[in-house]
């Protein structure tokens, strides 16, 4: 798995002339320390009597950005994996009328499949911003700036895997299937957006609160 190599091995291949990892894998990677981010808030946060009464919760999102975290680790490699079948489909001969229609065929299909891994990318940021949300308003205060960090990162993970979606759909010859992934990941766009004000506002708030108090 490429984030088992250690940080400057990765940083050191995403820098690097190959194709992959690329944009989608680095927005996984993003999305794995945005939910890293909240797991840290939750690990200060539960056991702790001054936060009882939402132990449960914390417990909660604990578990869920572990599946989360786990998840999109997974994901940056099914990333790179979906580049591979594009990338040996634009290199189909295309000189006979057969030709052009076989390598269409098989454009088709990479296509989709490049864009579904950036879209399961979105949908398990989605997840992960629900519960830092509930760390930014019920978490330790004094780790609120961390998931303030997190939603950011996930916001910022989830509006940059949207681009290696549309970049495939928008040469799909399926329109309705374009559209309609494309619907997806607008949909994830806007939620998005006004989750993470919604967060960074009452993390600002709060941290300003704390600091006059």
């Amino acid at each position: 798995m490429m984030l088992e190599k250690k940080t400057v091995e990765f940083i050191d291949e995403l820098s690097s002339g190959s194709p992959v990892p690329g944009g989608g894998g680095a927005c996984a990677a993003v999305g794995a320390l945005a939910a890293a981010l909240g797991m840290m808030v939750a690990n200060l946060t539960v056991g702790k009597k001054r936060y009882a009464d939402v132990e449960d919760e914390m417990q909660e999102c604990l578990s869920r950005l572990k599946e989360s975290r786990d998840r999109l680790i997974v994901l940056t490699d099914q990333d790179a994996q979906a580049f591979e079948p594009l990338s040996r489909a634009y290199g189909l001969p295309r000189e006979t009328e057969e030709d052009r229609i076989r390598r269409e065929r098989v454009m088709e299909s990479a296509l989709y499949e490049a864009s579904i891994v950036p879209l399961r990318i979105m949908e398990t940021i989605r997840e992960t911003m629900q519960y830092l949300e509930t760390l930014g308003v019920k978490g330790s205060r004094i780790a609120v700036s961390d998931a303030g960090v997190g939603i950011l990162f996930a916001q910022a993970a989830l509006e940059g895997a949207s681009m290696n979606v549309f970049i495939n759909t928008k040469l799909m010859k399926d329109r309705a299937r374009a559209e309609e992934l494309n619907q997806k990941a607008d949909n994830m766009i806007e939620e998005g957006r006004r989750q993470k004000e919604r967060v960074c506002k009452e993390v600002f708030a709060g941290i300003r609160r704390d600091a006059a108090e």
